[in-house]
């Protein structure tokens, strides 16, 4: 079955699979996408200076570097359950 495309011209990724097309550089919209939480979830983690953001000058608006994101998470403490990282029999 093909993707499904929203009006705005955007590929819907098939259920059970990672959209693994972001951006270099993302809204906050697309951030907590990437991430996998809630945006209001990723603003909090802002506020307390946990996320790598950039913000404009005198302005309220965020934006996220897809690979800042990407290896702030790997350098986060926790298990690696990833399929790549299991060891085999």
């Amino acid at each position: 079955m093909a993707n499904d495309v929203d009006p705005a011209g955007a590929t819907e990724a098939p259920a059970g699979s990672a959209r693994t097309d972001f951006p270099p550089v993302l809204t906050t919209a697309l951030a907590a996408e990437l991430l996998q939480v809630h945006v209001e979830y990723l603003r909090k983690m802002v506020r307390e200076g946990k996320v790598p953001c950039h913000r404009f000058p005198e302005g309220r608006e965020m934006r996220f570097l897809r690979d800042e994101l990407l290896d702030w998470l790997r350098d986060q403490p926790g298990v690696d359950r990833s399929p790549s990282t299991v060891l085999g029999p």
